[in-house]
């Protein structure tokens, strides 16, 4: 009996140790993309999955394991696949020669989160786009044949910005689908909406199975964001739209009406107590929507979304092997920065082969009055629909000086989740500063506290940005200015008190453009040789759809609906730059997608409306580490004169340089690749410039047939002798191409060192008619 004991102990300690060998065994598995480069030969879709395949089997037990690993296989631009593998599994695969990189899926991305297209053109002495929908000469019928593809949340499809009334028929050479689901069908497609799918793979890979009660399993937007986006690049001209009650009342209208939208799901919500603040997106499930939607025939792809960790080398990171073999195809790929200014070094999306866009204002504001109890009145911004009742006068508090026992000093005027001490706040003003946690959950707190309204104001860092929000309750927002003047008034007075009036809507504020404090900065921290963010456009306060599912501010408890809202961020930015790129491929459907990045980037602007430097929002002049090559012109980009075009070998070898990275098989890394710096790009960046550096660079003529001549104008970064030879470049036909060189060197070292920063200059080239423009920024060693 002690042997058939022991027998069966012995047998339950090997179920025992296998079970829990399989359980670290399924644990230990995560998504890792296996990349291979471009394709090799004219493969068809089942010989290219069949090769994935073997390759999974090379390193699985079993077909059916293999075949039951694989999440996604990219057939159409890139070749790769996306699978559920180990560490050893992953690291062996890697080690093969047709793998060019193995890294993980990681749900480190998410979204960067209209008079703004009016004030574009009003910069440049034009409407843009008029009411009737028209865009200026050349921009054919405002990309009507152009298709833009949209990766982001989904899209809200009856919202009035996608009706197709009066649009042709799809194009002939679309070969996408309407992919159905929660809520959402085929016939939630129409002309304007030509196609919708959504991934989710990598995202149930790692959180289970969505939770439908806060997001649809369908391209059908619950979050809110993507329908922003997407209406913000190719909305119908929508008359008579207004914003939560009243604010932005005007036309509502895209850059690009009558362009088509195909629809890209790949962000859905965090699991957690309020899933609807914060959505992830995976590099698994982004690649392939990427790879569709070459295959589908988008011209275009506006992508607000970006890095939340450290920026990834160029071969593991998705978004920019997708966007690398997306330029390959034509495609021009409009990627946002980032809300992570104004500190340095932390603008995302870096490859030269994407355009990365930073965030400006508009000349619009919200403007609400405060009357303080001293008499002073200051001028806040807000959105908010709600009024304190009586029109008069209510205690003012200062949230550090009402807050719970135990609350962090650092943190005590904050407002944040449970801070604020109910007996001190009922029935008062609460003055609260930006910094730690959402703007509109610090007006949730005020409300949950019995607060009767909330200021919101601005820490030093901020400056005179101002970003309106749909606030719970009474409420309005304040610069870093009138923040210390009102404190300095509740901490001379023994009663302080406000009046907070009514919020009105003004236009033609000066000075406009201004950057955006929250606009993340260069200098390009995986290669500083590469100037990002490469252009500016609005990104402050932007009306745009929105989705009915979804409330203005996503607060649990905010139970109003709204078809408008007003929204900032980099996120907002990036799609009037995919518009603009829409109206280029239109325009001129030969050009490669450098040449339409050039042409946005060469003829941006270094000035505001008035004609004065742009500056940030804190006072200070702004710079090329904050704007790029500056604010973007939609009419001029039309008619560059001239364009930086460069190839997908051109590329290649910039990644060998740039970290030594081979990011295909076709091209292997020479033993001394050329620098960084020497890749024909319209943007000039030398980090730890010793000695002289010589830089080639060559330029097409686009400015039309007949004799012209250009003529080069430079502008020295202080310290730094810049000669461009030769001085005058002569075309005489369209297509035609010429180099020149451009000799660097520091003048000697001086004052103008301050701190190891970059100094900034820049050359043009002109003939008269077209000025086309590099900033330059140089790091002396």
């Amino acid at each position: 009996m002690r042997g058939a004991m022991a027998m069966s102990i012995l047998l339950l300690l090997v179920v025992l140790s296998s079970f829990s060998t399989a359980s670290a065994s399924t644990k230990a598995r995560q998504v890792y993309v296996v990349y291979l480069g471009e394709h090799a030969g004219d493969k068809g879709e089942e010989e290219i999955l069949a090769g994935h395949h073997g390759l999974l089997l090379s390193v699985k037990g079993s077909e059916e394991e293999a075949r039951a690993s694989l999440l996604y296989s990219y057939k159409h631009s890139l070749n790769g696949f996306a699978a559920l593998l180990s560490e050893e599994e992953a690291t062996e695969l890697s080690a093969r020669t047709e793998v060019v990189s193995t890294f993980p899926s990681q749900g480190m991305w998410s979204p960067h989160t209209t008079r703004s297209w009016e004030f574009l053109g009003l910069e440049e002495g034009v409407r843009f786009p008029d009411s009737s929908g028209r865009l200026p000469p050349g921009a054919k019928a405002g990309g009507e044949d152009v298709i833009v593809g949209v990766l982001d949340s989904g899209i809200w499809p009856e919202s009035r910005s996608f009706v197709d009334e009066g649009l042709g028929p799809v194009p002939a050479r679309w070969k996408g689908v309407c992919q159905g689901g929660d809520s959402f069908s085929p016939s939630s497609c129409n002309r304007k909406i030509i196609g919708a799918r959504y991934y989710v793979k990598a995202y149930e890979a790692r959180y289970g199975a969505v939770n439908t009660t806060n997001a649809y399993r369908s391209p059908r937007d619950h979050d809110g964001h993507g329908t922003h986006t997407a209406s913000t690049v190719a909305g119908r001209t929508v008359p008579g739209v207004a914003a939560l009650g009243g604010f932005a009342p005007g036309t509502a209208s895209g850059g690009a009406p009558l362009a088509r939208v195909a629809v890209y799901k790949v962000c859905w919500p965090i699991p957690g107590p309020n899933p609807n603040i914060e959505n992830t997106c995976f590099e698994a499930d982004m690649l392939a929507a990427i790879d569709d939607a070459v295959g589908d025939g988008v011209d275009v792809m506006s992508v607000s979304i970006g890095s939340t960790g450290k920026p990834l080398a160029f071969a593991d990171d998705g978004i920019a092997v997708g966007a690398l073999h997306a330029a390959m195809r034509g495609v021009v790929f409009v990627c946002s920065g980032g809300n992570s200014g104004p500190k340095p070094a932390t603008v995302s999306n870096l490859a030269p082969w994407m355009l990365t866009v930073a965030a400006s204002s508009i000349d619009r504001a919200f403007i609400s009055p405060i009357k303080l109890g001293n008499g002073m009145v200051i001028m806040g911004q807000t959105v908010t629909p709600y009024q304190l009742p009586g029109n008069k006068a209510y205690p003012l508090v200062y949230a550090a000086n009402a807050v719970v026992p135990g609350t962090p000093a650092n943190v005590s005027n904050q407002c944040l989740p449970k801070s604020l001490a109910p007996e001190k706040v009922r029935g008062k003003i609460v003055v609260c500063l930006r910094g730690t946690g959402l703007r509109v959950e610090k007006g949730l707190e005020v409300k949950q506290a019995g607060g009767a309204a909330i200021i919101l104001g601005n820490p030093p860092a901020f400056g005179g940005e101002v970003p309106v929000d749909a606030h719970v309750l009474p409420g309005t927002a304040v610069s870093t200015v009138d923040i210390n003047a009102i404190l300095g008034y509740i901490n001379s007075s023994s009663n302080p008190t406000a009046v907070l009036d009514p919020s009105r809507t003004v236009v033609d504020v000066k000075p406009s453009p201004v950057m955006a404090q929250f606009s993340s900065r260069g200098p390009n921290v995986n290669e500083p040789n590469i100037l990002k963010p490469d252009v500016t456009a609005p990104g402050l306060n932007i009306l745009a759809a929105w989705s009915e599912a979804s409330s203005p501010t996503k607060l649990g408890g905010d139970n109003r609906v709204v078809k408008y809202n007003i929204m900032s961020g980099t996120s907002m930015s990036c799609p009037h730059v995919s518009a603009t790129a829409v109206l280029l491929k239109s325009a001129h459907p030969d050009w490669s997608s450098a040449a339409i990045r050039s042409a946005i980037m060469t003829t941006a602007t270094t000035s505001n409306a008035e004609g004065g430097p742009m500056m940030d929002a804190d006072g200070t002049v702004a710079g090329p580490m904050d704007y790029g090559s500056g604010h973007i012109r939609p009419v001029h980009a039309l008619d560059p004169g001239l364009v930086y075009d460069a190839s997908y070998q051109d590329y290649l070898l910039f990644a060998c340089a740039s970290g030594g990275a081979q990011l295909d098989h076709s091209l292997p890394c020479p033993a001394t690749p050329p620098p960084p710096y020497q890749l024909n790009h319209p943007s000039l960046a030398i980090h730890g410039l010793n000695g002289s550096v010589t830089v080639e660079r060559a330029v097409t003529n686009v400015g039309g047939q007949g004799n012209v001549r250009y003529t080069v104008a430079v502008v020295e970064p202080m310290g730094v002798s810049v000669k461009v030879s030769p001085r005058n470049l002569s075309f005489t036909r369209t297509g035609e191409k010429k180099s020149f060189r451009i000799k660097i060197e520091p003048k000697g070292r001086g004052s103008w060192r301050v701190n190891g920063q970059f100094v900034a200059g820049s050359y043009t080239w002109s003939d008269g008619v077209h000025v086309v423009r590099s900033p330059i920024a140089v790091l002396v060693a």
